[in-house]
């Protein structure tokens, strides 16, 4: 059921499923330990992993064309670093184990400053990560309570200079704008705290209130106003003006980088639309067009493992059409845009409206989106894929 490698680069992503506490925003598939108790453990999920791990590499083995060197790895969760220095080296050592390394290889972990430390980063530097993602979201303790972030506002900064000095030369910090109470004085402090870290890469979400969280019931109930779009655009504004002049560049809609070198590789393979193995509960994969995904509980996840086979809960074989919208509607976010040449004669027309608009402009043969095209980017793929 494998499709074939598409000869771009490959990349595994590692879904680590653990958090110390759940934050009210987030809708991914994680687990406090109460709520696991005894059927699910670090341990038991690291076996698991190793055994998903050797069963793909045999998979892809049988594929006409050879397995791509792994250009990208990022461990994400979750909390990856919960696993601490030594468990995070046991994750790689475990890709080691069953594929081959590019010399290159990009190595990326998540973390919560809260549970990292000098050691940490030393550990996890010699282990051959290359690259670190801080969840910051705000240095505002009033925000980070609306968020239930559990870390105190400056360790985020402290942790990033404790990887810089670790030798990490990536360190990414992410923030979130838009959280009910926040003010422009919250976002130019966290903006500021940023800048002062001396990272080369941010990335800012605006604030998603995702149905079945703590967040959205308690927007629901009134206790907290939904987020605005008009504030929403002008916060993404001022950010992008604060990080430009510090020089730090888009190169995605939601990503800066202060230089090529800088920008996340893994990242760019999603929406390049590369190959990549999700492995861990609930990790989506997708080669040669054929996608799956894995059952999301950490325990059935292990079970199905350890019974033979991929841990998928599903499959799908992308037609044509999909993967043309799944292009446009990820080229687009990029700096560097669609090629023109890709859409269909719907789509250049419509490519036409959003230049006349001035939502877009033509940079040489590719569709890039303008400053104000970045405001009303899914307003721009929905207007090249709906005729």
């Amino acid at each position: 059921m494998l499709g074939d490698f598409g000869g771009g680069p490959f990349g595994i992503y590692v879904h680590v499923p653990f958090c110390a506490t759940r934050c009210g925003y987030c809708d991914f598939n994680t687990y406090t330990a109460g709520e696991l108790g005894t059927s699910a453990s670090p341990q038991s999920w690291l076996a698991a992993l190793r055994g998903e791990l050797a069963t793909a590499a045999e998979q892809f083995a049988a594929l006409p064309t050879a397995t791509p060197e792994v250009a990208t790895i990022f461990v994400g969760g979750g909390t990856p670093s919960l696993l601490g220095g030594e468990g995070l080296a046991a994750v790689l050592d475990a890709v080691r184990d069953n594929f081959t390394l590019a010399v290159s290889v990009e190595v990326t972990t998540e973390s919560n400053p809260e549970s990292t430390s000098p050691e940490f980063f030393d550990r996890i530097r010699a282990a051959g990560f290359t690259r670190i993602s801080l969840g910051m979201q705000s240095a505002a303790a009033h925000v980070l309570k609306v968020l239930d972030r559990t870390h105190t506002p400056g360790r985020a900064v402290a942790a990033a200079r404790e990887a810089r000095a670790a030798g990490f030369d990536h360190v990414n910090l992410d923030l979130i704008y838009g959280t009910p109470g926040e003010r422009d004085s919250d976002l130019d402090q966290s903006l500021d705290a940023v800048l002062d870290a001396g990272v080369d890469h941010v990335s800012a979400y605006s604030l998603i209130v995702e149905d079945g969280t703590a967040l959205a019931r308690r927007v629901r109930r009134g206790e907290l106003p939904a987020p605005d779009d008009d504030v929403l655009a002008a916060r993404y504004e001022r950010i992008d003006a604060r990080l430009t002049a510090a020089g730090l560049s888009w190169y995605e809609v939601s990503n800066w980088a202060a230089s090529e070198a800088a920008a996340c590789r893994h990242n760019l393979g999603y929406w390049d639309g590369g190959d990549w193995l999700g492995a861990g509960p609930g990790a989506h994969s997708h080669v040669g067009g054929v996608r799956w995904w894995n059952i999301k509980h950490p325990a059935r996840y292990a079970d199905r493992v350890a019974g033979g086979g991929l841990p998928a809960a599903g499959w799908e074989t992308l037609t044509p059409d999909e993967r043309y919208t799944e292009r446009v509607m990820l080229a687009v976010r990029l700096r560097t845009g669609l090629p023109l040449a890709e859409l269909d004669t719907a789509g250049a027309a419509a490519a036409d409206r959003v230049i006349a608009d001035g939502l877009a402009t033509r940079a040489g043969d590719h569709l890039v989106l303008t400053d104000g095209g970045r405001l009303l980017a899914d307003g721009v793929v929905r207007q090249l894929l709906v005729p």
